[in-house]
């Protein structure tokens, strides 16, 4: 008296996997991890040369070094990781998940730009203990500084200026509705938008 798993569908396979959808879902993912990987490592290249060889080295003490270097690694990890995803669901979408239009993945991308800015900015600022305390604590303390300095960005309330995509940048995972049914599937028999 088993009720409704399918009409004698294997529980274990979507109906919608093949072997040259898992191939193309692996390269993406090894493409995704390798573009923020290099990203992570271009930040720490570009953070590290900003607090040595520019205007900003004055500023950023020797011991606070590092402490530059680890918001160079959330803001190129950050800019490695979700710039490809907004181009994938800017060129491609469902009928679940339709694909992002131009000014919206455009919105998106220059938000995430001002954040990575955001946290280059915190870890300046972190870098700042580096006068008082030394280089290991200083580095220690501003991981989870910038590490826990999106909760001020989680709460603001972004839907007041027009931008409720910004607080979670979940790439259309939520009905346009605000109902949390997935790309608004409860009219799946009917017209659609």
């Amino acid at each position: 008296m088993s009720v409704g798993s399918g009409a004698g569908e294997p529980r274990g396979q979507g109906p919608g996997r093949s072997v040259a959808g898992n191939v193309a879902f692996g390269a993406g993912l090894l493409l995704v991890l390798a573009t923020m990987t290099l990203g992570a490592f271009a930040g720490v290249a570009l953070t590290i040369g900003l607090a040595d060889d520019s205007f900003l080295s004055p500023a950023v003490p020797d011991d606070g070094r590092y402490a530059v270097g680890i918001g160079g690694i959330g803001m190129g990890g950050l800019l490695g990781l979700m710039l490809p995803l907004l181009l994938l669901a800017a060129v491609r979408g469902t009928e679940e998940k339709p694909r992002l239009g131009p000014g919206e993945a455009l919105l998106k991308a220059l938000a995430l730009v001002l954040f990575s800015v955001y946290l280059v900015v915190v870890s300046l600022l972190a870098a700042q203990l580096g006068w008082i305390l030394p280089e290991g604590i200083t580095t220690l303390l501003s991981f989870f500084i910038v590490g826990f300095s999106w909760a001020p960005v989680a709460l603001f309330p972004w839907e007041r200026f027009g931008l409720g995509g910004m607080g979670a940048l979940r790439l259309n995972s939520r009905g346009r509705d605000g109902s949390g049914n997935p790309g608004g599937s409860v009219n799946r028999g009917g017209s659609g938008n």
